[in-house]
């Protein structure tokens, strides 16, 4: 609806027909349950020389859809502030992406265990973006092909060019074309806010923010009769997006840093590629983390990113990195073909003047008073 991800993996895969890394009927002939998930992921950050979740947290946290009840099971992580009850809601399928998505989660549980010493005002990310930054820097390792293999899920960690390339294309259809998106949202609500969008323009003035960031157009002519920002969520509820942007831009640098310091990257050695690495295991990984999380909010969060990164700022060249490979084919396929890169305007999308109502839908609405 939005176009923030691209489910087109039938039209734009590099190599058509080459099957996914998909574990999930291994996970299922293995007899998986979402208890063991949860164990795994609790190893995950234990290995990392992290700390294990308390006994009241398999108590307490709902792992599966209950019997006698229905509940609403969007995955949610939970800190009561007490310093010691920590909870996840996720009605678990055994299936390779809720495998993913209970280590996202977990981090955000290893996250509030970590800072939990911290005066209560200060027990949250230093930014909203790097709380969820840090569960996909964990995603990234947990999908990786030699976690898999570790797990017991794959026979071999080594891929064929055709499946990275694939896997990667993938990957860049959920979280790059994302970005732009993420970015558009809150620069048309700072437009509004500052005045400089007038109201009689918010429309069309959100359509020229998706065609100018986003290279999107509505599927017919939009005007200022209609309202298309309001479909999302977070605009009439006045919920920041930024954090998001943030967060998919940030992943990639504390992937990055997190794997130099597990020796599972190495700038400019084709062996130990960025998107190939797994820092499970790496205490210097998780030592360095930890002292991250710890902080909270204590700190700038440009001060707290430091500890990782080595710098105070964002930077997506970690991402470009992560994608090289893929990036690489596509420019080599773009000039094979002499594709145009970019989009060409294409006919109107949006009337900025407010259509005049005409004399019949003027006593249909007097009618339906």
């Amino acid at each position: 609806m939005w176009a923030l991800n691209w489910k087109l993996d039938d039209i734009l895969m590099p190599f058509p027909g080459v099957e996914p890394i998909d574990v999930t009927k291994e996970m299922q002939r293995q007899h998986y349950t979402p208890r063991h998930m949860f164990e795994l992921a609790d190893r995950f950050f234990y290995s990392l020389n992290l700390t294990r979740v308390p006994a009241s947290f398999w108590r307490r946290s709902v792992m599966r859809q209950p019997d006698a009840r229905r509940v609403i099971c969007h995955p949610s992580s939970w800190d009561f502030c007490d310093g010691a009850d920590f909870r996840i809601n996720h009605c678990t399928n055994v299936t390779q992406k809720d495998l993913v998505t209970i280590h996202h989660e977990m981090s955000h549980v290893q996250y509030f265990m970590q800072y939990k010493n911290q005066p209560y005002i200060f027990r949250a990310a230093a930014n909203p973006g790097i709380h969820e930054a840090v569960g996909h820097a964990v995603a990234l390792s947990v999908e990786s092909p030699r976690h898999l293999w570790r797990l017991g899920l794959l026979d071999d960690y080594r891929t064929t060019y055709a499946v990275e390339i694939n896997d990667l294309m993938r990957r860049a259809l959920d979280q790059v074309v994302f970005l732009p998106y993420a970015y558009l949202v809150d620069l048309w609500r700072w437009k509004v806010l500052e005045g400089s969008l007038p109201e009689k323009d918010w429309n069309c003035g959100w359509w020229d923010l998706r065609y100018e960031i986003q290279g999107m157009k509505p599927p017919e002519v939009r005007s200022e009769e209609d309202f298309d920002a309001a479909s999302k969520y977070h605009i009439p509820a006045n919920i920041a997006y930024s954090r998001h942007f943030v967060s998919f831009v940030m992943q990639f640098q504390l992937h990055k840093a997190l794997c130099m310091k597990a020796g599972q990257y190495v700038p400019g050695d084709p062996s130990r590629p960025l998107h190939k690495c797994d820092i499970y295991s790496s205490t210097q990984a998780g030592n360095a983390l930890g002292e991250m999380m710890r902080l909270g909010s204590s700190r700038p969060w440009p001060e707290v990113i430091e500890t990782v990164l080595g710098e105070r700022k964002m930077n997506g060249s970690a991402l470009r990195e992560y994608f090289r490979p893929l990036e690489l084919w596509l420019a080599e396929e773009n000039q094979k073909h002499k594709e145009f890169v970019g989009w060409r305007p294409d006919g109107e999308y949006c009337v900025y003047e407010k259509p005049k109502k005409s004399e019949s839908s003027l006593r249909c609405e007097l009618n339906t008073e």
